[in-house]
């Protein structure tokens, strides 16, 4: 039959990414835009699932693909009850959860529904999900928030942060499991853990109100001045949902949710701008402190990650306020895409443990 074949698929809020991978090489990888026009007829997440899986059906049939060779669909978990890290089969109970939105609405939602879709389809496929944002590893003492009525929550980019600790970790030939890490996921939402032997024992909850604010997010807002909002301005759960997640951060101060654009404006003399900017490497320097704090101070790396670690003058800024703290390492970029595929690889060699949702 030739060499294992394994398919990951990564749905976005206006993107659908698919990649191939034969073992370890990739073979291709895409990236399928959906602009707003072709989105706007539906009114849920799930009701995408139909027109996203047949624009990638569509994608792999233009690549003339042997689909008894794909032996592993993996998709980008979604928002599902918390679980552990590690790799998970698609079930009906997962299923379920996702289709009803249980634990909420998001793009990644679709992507364990698409690939057990596409496995059934395939003669020899079977469906998995690796390291959703709902993975959760918090110990006892990270979870108290000072009041009993709001608990933390571990919500955070754990498919990144764990594949970049793995790549870290086999550069410097030790084992991920016994080493002390800070890892800064920085993107449209910025998330910072502190990773001890192997587990997140703590993390922002990087999706709707907690950690650094990004180009997107309004990040942990003084509890006060917010309740205040709230109840004297007029405005509903909906705004104030919208102002915490998708128009806080870049997008409230300065128009703009693009950090690149943000970097052109200060660099053109835009004070706001300039200030603005390095505030969010300010707040993401403080959260790894306070990271390193959790470790009591044994820290054997720090990585940078995501998009925004592609900015020289950013990465700079925090490395001048944290690099007494331990060695940084930059991963610019994220690749969520080799990190499914490569978990992927190492549950069908028998490295790792394939769990039961």
């Amino acid at each position: 039959m030739g060499k294992r074949l394994i398919l990951a698929i990564n749905p976005g809020s206006t993107s659908t990414k698919i990649a191939l991978y034969e073992e370890d090489k990739l073979v291709f990888e895409n990236t399928l835009r959906h602009s707003v026009e072709e989105l706007s007829p539906f009114t849920c997440i799930t009701d995408q699932f139909q027109f996203r899986k047949d624009l990638v059906l569509g994608e792999i049939a233009s690549h003339n693909i042997d689909t008894e060779r794909i032996i592993a669909v993996i998709g980008r978990g979604g928002l599902l009850r918390p679980i552990e890290s590690g790799m998970y089969i698609v079930n009906k109970t997962m299923k379920d959860d996702l289709f009803s939105a249980k634990y909420g609405q998001h793009a990644s939602n679709l992507g364990a529904l698409i690939a057990d879709e596409l496995a059934r389809s395939f003669k020899n496929a079977t469906a998995y999900i690796v390291d959703p944002v709902v993975v959760d590893e918090l110990q006892d003492i990270a979870r108290i928030s000072g009041h009993p009525l709001i608990e933390r929550k571990s919500i955070f980019h754990a498919l990144n942060h764990k594949g970049v600790a793995r790549s870290y970790a086999s550069e410097v030939d030790r084992d991920y499991e016994e080493m002390n890490l800070i890892i800064a996921h920085m993107g449209g939402g910025i998330s910072v853990g502190a990773h001890l032997k192997g587990r997140v024992v703590d993390v922002n909850n990087a999706l709707d109100g907690d950690g650094p604010f990004s180009p997107e997010r309004s990040g942990g807002l003084p509890a006060g001045q917010l309740a205040e909002l709230c109840f004297n301005n007029n405005h509903t759960y909906k705004d104030i949902k919208e102002m915490l997640t998708g128009k806080g951060g870049l997008v409230a101060y300065l128009g703009t949710n693009n950090f690149l654009e943000a970097g052109t404006m200060a660099k053109n003399g835009d004070a706001k701008a300039m200030l603005v900017k390095n505030a969010i490497a300010y707040q993401v320097a403080k959260e790894i402190g306070a990271a390193a704090a959790v470790l009591s101070g044994k820290v054997d790396a720090i990585i940078l990650t995501g998009g925004l670690a592609h900015d020289k003058e950013h990465v700079s800024l925090i490395k001048s306020m944290i690099g007494f703290i331990s060695k940084v390492v930059i991963y610019p970029g994220e690749d969520e895409m080799k990190s499914l595929a490569f978990n992927g690889l190492l549950a069908l060699d028998g490295e790792i443990d394939i769990k039961n949702y």
